[in-house]
């Protein structure tokens, strides 16, 4: 897996339902490393501290792998790399192998897979309609956050490198599907409760559907 862009983004104004607000969600290439900190990219906006950043989200990853597929999906809007809101965009990145709990090298910071990204009316906003988050959730591959363990810096064509694999084999897009799926797999529930890498209160959540 390697690094193909490194992307931040700005406070951007929206409005939704009437109210106006911010998004941090319009990111964009920039030539310099990110520097990953502990509950957040240096320098990037999150304007929803209640839902982004924090340990378990600090730096959002999402596949160049399929992009084409959304740009199919999707032909009239101004593509570019950080579309998803990603901080980092990775080749070959696979939420359907990728273990939650598993430890990678990035540059010369060391991150935790931690949990796939749920989207929101933003990433709607993002693509100018409410259609993607359907299509998203359908789709499968939602990238991941990552937690920092080692604060440092990933820049453009830096490998993803595995260190340590997840003593769960609870992977990703498994966790994904779980989490919106109406008959939900009970082994990939105990899983899911199971493995320390994922939020406390996100498992605790799950526990009710057992």
């Amino acid at each position: 897996m390697k690094i193909v862009s490194t992307n931040i983004g700005r406070a951007t104004p929206i409005t939704w339902k009437g109210q106006e607000t911010t998004t941090g969600i319009y990111k964009y290439p920039t030539k310099k490393p990110l520097l990953l900190e502990d509950e957040t990219v240096k320098g990037d906006t999150i304007s929803d501290r209640k839902h982004h950043g924090g340990i378990f989200k600090a730096c959002y990853l999402f596949s160049a792998d399929h992009y084409p597929y959304w740009k199919e999906k999707y032909p009239d809007l101004d593509w570019n790399w950080g579309m998803f809101g990603e901080n980092l965009t990775v080749e070959g990145l696979d939420e359907s192998q990728m273990q939650i709990g598993s430890i990678y090298r990035i540059g010369t910071s060391v991150v935790q897979i931690s949990q796939p990204r749920e989207p929101c009316y933003k990433l709607g906003i993002r693509f100018g309609t409410q259609n993607i988050l359907e299509q998203f959730i359908d789709y499968g591959f939602p990238g991941t956050y990552v937690k920092v363990l080692d604060v440092g810096e990933a820049k453009i064509g830096d490998s993803m490198e595995l260190i340590e694999k997840s003593s769960s084999p609870l992977t990703t897009q498994q966790f994904y599907n779980v989490l919106f799926s109406r008959n939900k797999d009970k082994n990939i529930l105990k899983m899911a409760i199971e493995n320390e890498a994922l939020p406390a209160k996100k498992r605790e959540r799950l526990k009710r559907f057992l």
